[in-house]
């Protein structure tokens, strides 16, 4: 057998770099090329490799043919590979702009926002713009509860509409107004119209408002009867929509009218010092505005009441002082007693009788509704004000269990002579009038109300004739 040990290999040029192949590379390109195969001759198979061996030039060849029949190299895991870097650099790159560049994307949002509000229905512009925005989607313009007219005009869109909003300083901030209108649905429906708004409004309210074509009443209804108490109006002014402490500050300036006050109504020369208004407030309805003040309530019903009685009466009081006073303090007891005018002169003489001793000589008016009163005023006093608006007002009591204290006690007139120290009530002309002239001549100085529906009473001169009436109304058996 030849000895084939020694004899030299073929000599075969190898690449300079297998894992990098450059098909341009001539050393590569021939360590790869295959034999040349003529035309129409097949090709040659070669021999396999040993089991478990693979020369380097075989491991060039398993890459993919060439379109010339040339292996390529083994570098799909390269391109993968840098495939992969650059998907996670976007991804930092959104990582960045997610955190550090947010604030960047809000601005933008709003930027783009103002320039086209209708980007504003695009949720992703949308909800930057409810980042930016933050409080201010729920923030009033400011604290005053006052109604202020506002006027749509026909075609304003929501951007317009902020606007205006903003000049009447119903609005603080526009693009607020304009997101709560363009992501509730609600801009297209505004309607044209004039309107009432106040600054105590959120933009999201400000919307929901301007959706009713009706306009608000701005003003308040103020109904007060005559023959009311100080205390029943104050009562009364607590149910109404005003502002706050409206009502207390009323009773606190007309229990203690101040100097200032009295110098503006000169008619108020008859009012005792250290006396409140009862007897001086006018009554009727009222248009009030929700920012109507205590004082201007006060100044309302003087001006009212100066009205209401004529200029005899106010000069009456303007000239005649004390003695007025005492005429305003019989009127409003004839207020409570009477329903029928025609009565008031003769039930104004009943007092006026009792109150001369030539007639009448305990002085006791025995009227109830001056117990009532006073009976009132010790039960209000015992109350916390905001529950004044839950008392039942004079009610009948039992004259005899009405003790009042020392400054009161001019009230219990079955104990008591004389008037007491002031008017119960708002009296009428037709009552001042009665007390300006009491109808003294018939000698009366009892009276029963008959009970029967006709708000009447029935007079007696003497104490027996009182007796029977007593029996024929029903009051005794």
């Amino acid at each position: 057998m030849k000895d084939l040990s020694h004899q030299d290999p073929a000599p075969v040029r190898m690449a300079h770099r297998v894992d990098d192949p450059d098909p341009q590379d001539e050393a590569w390109s021939d360590v790869n090329d295959e034999p040349s195969v003529d035309e129409g001759e097949p090709p040659q198979p070669s021999a396999p490799p040993a089991s478990g061996t693979m020369s380097r030039m075989d491991l060039g060849r398993q890459g993919s043919r060439n379109g010339y029949g040339r292996l390529e190299p083994a570098g799909g895991h390269h391109r993968l590979r840098g495939l992969l870097v650059v998907l996670l650099m976007g991804a930092l790159v959104l990582l960045v702009l997610a955190s550090v560049g947010r604030p960047l994307l809000r601005t933008l949002a709003v930027d783009l926002a103002q320039a086209n509000p209708q980007t504003m229905r695009v949720s992703f512009v949308a909800d930057l713009v409810r980042e930016q925005l933050g409080s201010q989607l729920t923030q009033p313009a400011g604290t005053d509860a006052s109604p202020e007219q506002f006027v749509v005009p026909a075609g304003a869109s929501a951007a317009d509409i902020a606007q205006l909003l903003v000049g009447q300083q119903l609005l603080a901030e526009p693009l607020a107004f304009e997101y709560a209108a363009i992501t509730s649905g609600e801009s297209d429906t505004i309607q044209a119209g004039t309107y009432y708004l106040n600054q105590q409004m959120t933009p999201a309210q400000l919307v929901a408002a301007l959706q009713d074509p009706v306009p608000v009443n701005p003003y308040i209804t103020m109904a007060l009867r005559s023959g009311l108490r100080l205390e029943q109006i104050t009562a009364y002014l607590e149910t109404l929509p005003l502002q706050k402490d409206v009502a207390k500050d009323f009773y606190d300036l007309a229990t203690k009218p101040t100097a200032a006050l009295r110098a503006d109504y000169p008619f108020l020369a008859a009012l005792p010092a250290g006396r409140s208004l009862e007897g001086f407030l006018g009554w009727g309805t009222f248009s009030l505005k929700p920012d109507a003040t205590g004082e201007g309530i006060v100044r309302l019903l003087l001006t009212t009441w100066a009205t209401q009685v004529g200029p005899a009466v106010v000069d009456q009081a303007t000239t005649q002082g004390a003695a007025f006073y005492r005429t305003l303090i019989l009127a409003s007891i004839v207020n409570k007693e009477v329903v029928v005018d025609s009565e008031r002169p003769l039930v104004a003489g009943v007092y006026a009788n009792r109150l001369n001793p030539k007639m009448w000589s305990t002085g006791l008016l025995n009227a109830d509704p001056t117990v009532f009163y006073v009976n009132d005023t010790m039960q209000l006093a015992a109350l916390p004000f905001d529950q004044w608006q839950q008392y039942s007002f004079w009610n009948p009591v039992p004259i005899a269990g009405v003790t009042p204290p020392p400054a009161l006690e001019s009230y219990q007139t079955y104990d008591h002579p004389g008037l007491p120290d002031g008017p119960i009530c708002s009296p009428t002309l037709a009552d001042i009038q009665a007390a300006n002239a009491p109808d003294t001549s018939t000698g009366y100085l009892f009276f029963v109300a008959k009970n029967d529906g006709s708000h009447t009473h029935a007079f007696a001169k003497t104490n027996a004739q009182f007796q029977l009436l007593l029996k024929q109304y029903g009051y005794i058996k």
